[in-house]
């Protein structure tokens, strides 16, 4: 345990998580987040789309790493949080990395107990990005449950006690999609969707906005 005086709790890291559909830049948006130099953790091979940016190395993951990828992402994980060389550390996608992680994790013939295993490992990796005090920027899949679900029809692609668990240290989870050309994220968790924004009072903003607290004052 830690113990902080009033009034001398230290400035901590902003974690960001943004999910959304294939082709809506999830990706891309992490050419803008803040940092001189930053590494984004690939899981689903989307690369592409930073090439040429020189402020952003690239790990990638390789199909030897898939029957060890729980030690192989964390030691990869830590290593970028741990390394003053990086102002910001990107994990792009979790959706990629949950499928995988369950894969190692599938023991048991009660599905409850690997998915226990899961939400426990996702919690932890939560927690050590909370604790690192590095910017972190998170992306994953949607789940879109249909038209039926006028509220709540929009969810990131996890198992949602995962997703509860990983996502409890996070200080914005937005849905990024894409309206009349425009790339616009939902920070409203009224609207029933995975959403909440605990920097400001914003609700629905562009995506070339979701980072602007870093520089202005508010």
């Amino acid at each position: 345990m830690r113990f902080y005086e009033a009034g001398k709790i230290p400035p901590q890291g902003r974690l960001y998580f943004i999910y959304g559909d294939g082709g809506t830049g999830k990706t891309t948006l992490f050419k803008s987040f803040p940092g001189k130099k930053k590494l984004l953790i690939s899981f689903d091979l989307s690369i592409s789309v930073l090439s040429g940016d020189e402020s952003v190395d690239i790990v990638s993951i390789e199909p030897q790493d898939l029957p060890i990828i729980q030690d192989q992402s964390l030691k990869c994980i830590y290593f970028a949080l741990q390394n003053q060389k990086y102002d910001a550390v990107g994990i792009d996608n979790v959706t990629a990395l949950q499928n995988y992680v369950l894969q190692t994790i599938n023991k048991s013939k009660d599905n409850r107990n690997n998915y226990q295993e899961l939400q426990h490992w996702f919690r932890e990796l939560g927690t050590n990005l909370k604790l690192s005090n590095k910017n972190i920027y998170v992306t994953a899949h949607q789940v879109d449950k249909g038209p039926e679900f006028m509220e709540g029809r929009f969810a990131a692609d996890m198992n949602e006690k995962t997703f509860n668990a990983f996502t409890s240290m996070f200080d914005v989870v937005g849905r990024i999609y894409i309206k009349d050309g425009e790339r616009l994220i939902d920070l409203d968790p009224e609207k029933g969707n995975h959403a909440k924004n605990r920097l400001d009072d914003r609700k629905l903003i562009k995506a070339n906005e979701l980072f602007t607290e870093f520089t202005e004052e508010k």
